[in-house]
């Protein structure tokens, strides 16, 4: 449009053709120069790799909460939530098995991917999370008798915990393939941070809802509202509290 106005001037002008040529020219060199800045000032102004994992953690733990924000693997949550140190002990137990999860399924999925079998994955991934289960309940009731006894039947509960499947399936979704994480590497290492934030989220929910049940405990409360309600009640308000941290992650720019 700026080429034709200058011709339309120049014809008006009477100019030669050499410098309408010439002026043509240095539109295109300028035009040029400013794409090329403009491409490199929207590349630069992104976070970096290293800032978007930080994002993916700290997003875990507080706005993509799996128990508090998603509401996945309430059972474990509410069953083993009475005392603090079963609370930290069912939350490692459940990070290990998150990390471990993702580090397996992940590369299968590619795997699985590649041949057309990728619907297969739900399956496939249930499998994985209760060998790894049973590979941790093993090792708890050989090393540490105490706290298997204590996880009790939620221990096992872990197979079918909906947080440890969520988190291979949203990480397939998420990472694997998509815009940002062409590369596998890349989509991989995302995809175990991801984890590691859903497994410290879980834990830190875990945390606080303990010292909340402690404190009931010594609370007088009505008859009417006692056990199970009272322990409802008191999860939709922690829920309702991390309701504060919504745009936490691209207020500080990590997104």
């Amino acid at each position: 449009m700026l080429k034709s106005l200058i011709m339309a001037a120049v014809s008006a002008a009477n100019v030669s053709g050499a410098d309408v040529a010439s002026a043509a020219d240095v539109i295109s060199r300028t035009d040029a120069v400013t794409s090329a800045s403009d491409i490199a000032a929207a590349a630069s102004s992104g976070p970096s790799f290293g800032l978007v994992l930080l994002g993916i953690i700290v997003a875990g733990i507080l706005t993509e909460n799996y128990v508090l924000a998603q509401f996945l693997g309430c059972c474990p949550f509410l069953g083993v939530s009475k005392k603090l140190n079963t609370a930290v002990g069912m939350s490692a137990a459940v990070i290990f098995v998150m990390i471990l999860a993702t580090l397996v399924t992940f590369p299968i999925y590619a795997l699985l991917d590649s041949v057309g079998l990728g619907y297969l994955q739900t399956l496939v991934f249930i499998l994985v999370i209760a060998a790894l289960v049973q590979l941790v309940e093993i090792v708890l009731k050989k090393y540490i008798p105490a706290l298997h006894k204590s996880l009790g039947v939620y221990l096992p509960l872990i197979t079918t915990n909906c947080a440890v499947l969520g988190v291979t399936l949203n990480v397939v979704e998420s990472y694997f393939g998509t815009a940002g994480y062409e590369s596998f590497g890349k989509g991989y290492l995302a995809a175990i941070i991801a984890a590691l934030g859903a497994g410290l989220g879980f834990l830190v929910a875990m945390v606080l809802f303990a010292g909340v049940r402690g404190r009931l405990e010594q609370s007088d409360i009505p008859e009417s509202l006692k056990g199970l309600p009272i322990t409802l009640v008191a999860a939709s308000i922690v829920a309702l509290s991390f309701m504060g941290f919504s745009g936490i992650v691209q207020g500080l720019g990590l997104a």
